[in-house]
């Protein structure tokens, strides 16, 4: 097998994983992404959230094949670039468990990439379809609000 390349947070990457394995395993397994989580595996809770090109997919879904050649950021490629969500994510307390909110922010980055100043509406119905089982909703309305907010002083 002559393996496939990936671009991960910026680095080239490749990996020797069968061309049907799910993006999530890849990450975690073979590159050691162990921020990308695995929650439900049918791409229904969020919690594989990566960026694929830019775009919000659900890593647990999308193979590696289909993912082959293309950039992947995740919530440690979205953290050194100091995107504003990350700090907010912090003065707002936002996590209690912890463990859904890098698709939390993955999602929140990918709504504020399109809409840079959304209302709370547009910001509840972005992060609908991730789910936190600890209920820390109300947290990440404001922390997406937060970094809304602070977009302007950057």
């Amino acid at each position: 097998m002559t393996g496939s390349q990936l671009i991960v947070n910026g680095a080239p990457r490749i990996c020797e994983a069968a061309p049907d394995t799910p993006l999530l395993w890849v990450l975690r397994d073979e590159l050691g992404v162990t921020s990308v989580k695995y929650g439900c595996g049918e791409g229904l809770c969020g919690a594989c959230t990566v960026h694929l090109d830019g775009e919000p997919v659900r890593s647990c879904t999308m193979t590696l094949a289909d993912a082959a050649g293309r950039s992947i950021t995740t919530v440690e490629g979205l953290a050194a670039t100091g995107h504003p969500l990350v700090a907010a994510w912090v003065a707002e307390q936002t996590s209690q468990c912890g463990y859904c909110q890098p698709g939390q922010i993955m999602t929140a980055a990918a709504l504020l990439a399109r809409n840079p100043h959304p209302s709370d509406e547009q910001i509840v119905t972005a992060m609908s379809d991730n789910l936190c089982r600890c209920g820390t909703y109300h947290r990440i309305r404001r922390a997406v609000r937060r970094a809304a907010d602070g977009q302007e002083q950057r």
